[in-house]
C-alpha cells in the first residue's frame, strides 16, 4: 500500500517561521551549519556532502549539544534504497564494572562516562560511500568558523553559559570553552584556533588522526594523565557499522529507525500501538489524541529501557519487540479512559544536534550527532579542542541488565534519526533531538504530517507532550484548557510548562518530499536553527 503526502499550508500553531521549499533543502538547529550543507549543494554536492558539512560546523558553532567526540547515526535514501549507519562509541576495554555497579548512575563529570568518539569515523564512511565532494572540501565551512570566528547565537550561549557554571570547575574545560571564567555572550564573536587545527587534521587524513594518529595521541595521553582506561586499541577499533533499519505502518506510509543499541524502537512501537488504539480516528490536538499516544509511549519506553542495548547484549531481539501478536497483547492495556504506570523511566535532559539534507536528484538523509549531556563530560583533550561525550552515562548500574556497564561494549542511545516512505520511496527526513523527547517527538511528528496532512514547519511548531516519570505529564502551552482538564481527570499527573522551557520538548528539523517535485523543509522555532534551500 502506498499513499502521497499532500502537506496543507494552514499555519494554525504560534510561529515566527514560515515552510521553506526548494529543490535542494538542509535544516539544521544553527543557521550557519545549514549555510555550510547549502554551500556544498551549490558546488555540486548532495545530500550527503551537505549533511557532512553541516554536522561538522555543528561542533564549531553549537559546541553546547556536540563536538568531536560525539556519536553519530543516520539513515540515508540514496534514491533507491535506504541504508543506516551507527557511529556510536563502545566503552574502554579497560574499564572496571565493578566501580559503578550499584551506584545510582554512572557520573557524569569526567571520564567515568566517556566512550570512544564515534562521529568523525562516521562521516568518513558516509563520504566515502555516497558523497561527490573531496572529504576535505566538506569541512572547509568547519575549520572557517573555528578559525576566523562566528558571532555566538542566543540560545546557543544561554546553555553555553549554564554549561560552563557546571563544568567549569574543571581546568581543561574552562581554558577551551570558558576562558576568563566565562563563556560567550550572545553576539559575542568565539574563536577556536585549537579545533580549527583538529578539523584540519581529520580533514587530511579523512577522520584516521582520532583514531590512529596525532589527535589520538593527544586523547590517550589525557586519559592517561586522569588515570582513565581509553587506549590507543580502543581509539584503533572504532569502526562504523552499516545496518538495516526497522520499521512501523501507518495509512500507507512506513516509518524508520534504526536497530538498536538506540532507542528508535520505542518510536516504532509507539506508533503501532498507537494505531492499535484508533489514533487515526481522532481529533488532533484533543485529549483522546494526547492520551492514546502518552499510554502508548509509555509501553513502548517500558520495553525500551528494559531490553534496549548493545545488540550483542540484548536478551530480547528487536524484532520480536516489533512481534505484531505481542504489541496486539501490549495494545490491549492501553485503557483509552485512565491514564497508566507501566513503570517507564525518567526522562533526562540531552544535549544533541539534528539535521536533515535533501537534493534535487532525490537523495535525502537524516542525521543525528551528540556528547548527550550539552557538552559532555566537560573532557576537552587539551590543545585540540575536543570536547569529549558522557554517553557512557546511559549504561544501567544495576548488575544483570542487559545494557548494564561493561568494557568494550556500546551503551544504550538516545540519538535517533528517522525517515518515512510511502510505496518504496523515501517521502520525509525527520528528528526531534532531545534525550527521551526523540521517540516522542517523532510520534507526534508522524501522526501529524501522515494522519492530519500537516506540513513540516506546522507539525514542528505543534505544541507537544512529554511523558515523565509514573503518570507525570509535560504538556507545551498552547493546549486547549478542557484538554487539560480531560487529562488530569483521567489520571495523568500534568504539569502545563512555562515558555523558557520550550527545549525540554526537542528541537526539530523536518524536509518532506512535495507531490509535484522539490521540497518542504521546517525548522524548529525551539532552536536557533532554520531551513535553507535553492
Amino acid at each position: 500500500m502506498s499513499a502521497r503526502y499532500e502537506p496543507n499550508w494552514e499555519l494554525p500553531y504560534p510561529s515566527s517561521r514560515q515552510p521553506v521549499m526548494a529543490g535542494d533543502v538542509v535544516a539544521t538547529s544553527q543557521p550557519l551549519a545549514a549555510q555550510a550543507g547549502l554551500e556544498m549543494l551549490r558546488l555540486g554536492g548532495n545530500a550527503v556532502d551537505a549533511a557532512i558539512a553541516a554536522a561538522a560546523a555543528l561542533t564549531v558553532v553549537e559546541p553546547t549539544g556536540n563536538g568531536l567526540g560525539s556519536d553519530a547515526f543516520a539513515i540515508v535514501w540514496d534514491g533507491e534504497r535506504l541504508q543506516g549507519l551507527n557511529s556510536s562509541g563502545r566503552s574502554p576495554r579497560g574499564l572496571d564494572p565493578e566501580r559503578y555497579l550499584g551506584l545510582e548512575e554512572v557520573p557524569r563529570v569526567g571520564w567515568d562516562a566517556v566512550t570512544v568518539p564515534a562521529a568523525v569515523a562516521g562521516w568518513a564512511v558516509l563520504s566515502e560511500r555516497f558523497g561527490r565532494l573531496p572529504f576535505a572540501r566538506l569541512l572547509e565551512p568547519a575549520v572557517r568558523y573555528a578559525s576566523e570566528g562566528f558571532p555566538v547565537s542566543p540560545l546557543i550561549a544561554r546553555q553555553w553559559a549554564r554549561a560552563a557554571e557546571l563544568l567549569g570547575r574543571r581546568a581543561d574545560f574552562a581554558a577551551a570553552f570558558a576562558p576568563g571564567g566565562r563563556a560567550p555572550a550572545a553576539g559575542e564573536t568565539w574563536r577556536s584556533p585549537e579545533q580549527a587545527r583538529s578539523l584540519e587534521l581529520i580533514a587530511e587524513t579523512k577522520g584516521r588522526a582520532l583514531y590512529e594518529g596525532e589527535l589520538a595521541d593527544a586523547v590517550v595521553a589525557h586519559a592517561r594523565s586522569e588515570g582513565a582506561p581509553m587506549s590507543h586499541a580502543d581509539l584503533a577499533a572504532h569502526a562504523p557499522e552499516w545496518v538495516e533499519p526497522l520499521s512501523a505502518s501507518l495509512g500507507g506510509f512506513e516509518l524508520w529507525e534504526l536497530p538498536p543499541n538506540g532507542q528508535g524502537i520505542a518510536a516504532l512501537q509507539a506508533l503501532e500501538l498507537a494505531r492499535r488504539a484508533g489514533i487515526e480516528e481522532l481529533e488532533v490536538d484533543s485529549a483522546d489524541w494526547v492520551h492514546v499516544q502518552v499510554e502508548a509511549m509509555k509501553l513502548a519506553f517500558a520495553d525500551a529501557h528494559a531490553h534496549v542495548a548493545d545488540p550483542a547484549r540484548m536478551r530480547v531481539g528487536p524484532r520480536d519487540l516489533l512481534d505484531p501478536g505481542y504489541l496486539d497483547e501490549r495494545a490491549r492495556l492501553i485503557d483509552r479512559g485512565r491514564a497508566g504506570d507501566p513503570g517507564h523511566g525518567d526522562p533526562r535532559p540531552g544535549g544533541t544536534v539534528y539535521l536533515c539534507a535533501a537534493d534535487s536528484s532525490g537523495g535525502m538523509v537524516s542525521f543525528i550527532q551528540s556528547n548527550y549531556r550539552g557538552f559532555g563530560s566537560g573532557v576537552v583533550v587539551p590543545g585540540t579542542g575536543i570536547a569529549m561525550n558522557n554517553r557512557g552515562n546511559c549504561f544501567a548500574t544495576v548488575r544483570g541488565h542487559p545494557n548494564a556497564v561493561a568494557p568494550g561494549v556500546r551503551p544504550y542511545n538516545t540519538i535517533i534519526p528517522g525517515m518515512l516512505t510511502s510505496g518504496g520511496r523515501a517521502v520525509a527526513a525527520l528528528g526531534v533531538m532531545g534525550g527521551p523527547m526523540q521517540p516522542q517527538g517523532h510520534l507526534q511528528l508522524v501522526l501529524r504530517m501522515v494522519v492530519h496532512g500537516q506540513n513540516p514547519q506546522t507539525a514542528s511548531d505543534a505544541p507537544r507532550w512529554q511523558v515523565a516519570g509514573g503518570r507525570k505529564l509535560l504538556l507545551e502551552p498552547g493546549f486547549r484548557p478542557e484538554v487539560v482538564r480531560a487529562l488530569v481527570e483521567r489520571g495523568h499527573d500534568v504539569r502545563v510548562t512555562e515558555p523558557h522551557e520550550a527545549l525540554a520538548f526537542g528541537g526539530a528539523q523536518v524536509i518532506a518530499r512535495l507531490p509535484g517535485g522539490g521540497y518542504v523543509a521546517g525548522s524548529d522555532h525551539r532552536k536557533d536553527g532554520q531551513a535553507v534551500g535553492f
